[in-house]
């Protein structure tokens, strides 16, 4: 594959579930079932996790493992950054959602001049803050780290000095916060947010299609138009959340939710998102085969990457061209 490097992040520290560190090789078990050499053909990334702290103190009951997670979500901006400035396309294979907010950051550490849009495909907002939190678990607040959102009008929490002093550091990981604006923000399949998101949502106008619509217009058309919300971005990133699925194809994820898009709606939205040559960055997240029967969410996941890769590997072109 011409210009496609994988980057492994293996960190669950922002979920409430242990497992989603598994995810990776839950997929390269699959790809071995398949008698697949996709993994042999891409050149590969590890990014350096911190689970190591799970076996301690969690810290802040309002963000959970917050300094573990501010450092991996550094070292995917500092792979991210690093593989877009040697021309390279990043296909992040990532553990909880959290390291995402990494993902965003290293994006724009590489074009720091270029308005980013953001293609959050997922049944969750991810938008809430220690403010706001019900678990202060890290992979429900990403968008809200790359946003530079408190939320706290909509405050039910009060978080210690430390932990705001930490978050807001987070916040500026790519530099002058926010990394990314409401306008450029689009969802696909969200289904399932607290009060406190929608607020935001409904305040900031951002873009929702909905699995009914979806199903309404069809996967081609709602890819159209989640790309043309974006039209005035200069480049764009796309986060595969595996709970997009409905619950009963994502048994094998920490948070499923009924009403979902099935496998041949997701590879096939995807595909046509990719294809875009403003994409530079696609990203799957919250496999967890531990929760799963005989690696089916994983085997569900190779398939559609694998339909991703080839279909960014057509619109990309190779460095000798």
């Amino acid at each position: 594959m011409s210009r496609l490097h994988l980057i492994e992040v293996h960190s669950e520290l922002g979920a409430g579930t242990r497992g989603a560190s598994l995810g990776v090789e839950a997929v390269k078990i699959a790809a071995h079932d398949f008698a697949s050499k996709f993994f042999y053909k891409l050149p590969a990334t590890v990014v350096p996790d911190r689970n190591d702290l799970l076996y301690g103190s969690e810290g802040s009951p309002f963000a959970r493992y917050l300094p573990g997670v501010a450092e991996v979500i550094q070292n995917v901006r500092d792979a991210v950054a690093d593989c877009l400035l040697r021309d390279e396309y990043p296909i992040v294979l990532a553990g909880d959602h959290s390291t995402a907010a990494g993902t965003i950051a290293g994006i724009r550490k590489a074009m720091p001049d270029r308005r980013l849009g953001v293609i959050w495909v997922d049944a969750h907002a991810d938008l809430h803050s220690p403010w706001t939190t019900p678990s202060g678990n890290l992979h429900g607040m990403t968008l809200a780290i790359a946003l530079g959102e408190d939320n706290r009008d909509a405050s039910v929490r009060e978080p210690d000095t430390n932990t705001v002093k930490r978050w807001h550091a987070l916040q500026a990981v790519a530099g002058p916060t926010p990394m990314l604006n409401y306008s450029d923000l689009v969802y696909i399949a969200l289904r399932d947010l607290e009060p406190q998101e929608s607020k935001i949502i409904r305040k900031h106008k951002v873009k929702i299609f909905g699995v009914p619509e979806l199903r309404r217009k069809g996967v081609e058309r709602i890819a159209l138009d989640a790309l043309n919300a974006l039209s005035s971005c200069d480049a764009i990133y796309v986060s595969f959340d595996v709970d997009s699925l409905d619950a009963r194809l994502s048994q094998g994820t920490g948070t499923p939710v009924p009403g979902g898009i099935n496998e041949r709606e997701a590879g096939k939205l995807l595909q046509n998102l990719v294809r875009n040559p403003k994409v530079c960055c696609f990203e799957m997240v919250e496999i967890n085969p531990t929760l799963d029967k005989e690696n089916l969410m994983a085997e569900m996941a190779f398939e559609i990457l694998v339909k991703v890769a080839n279909a960014i590997d057509l619109q990309i072109p190779s460095k000798d061209a």
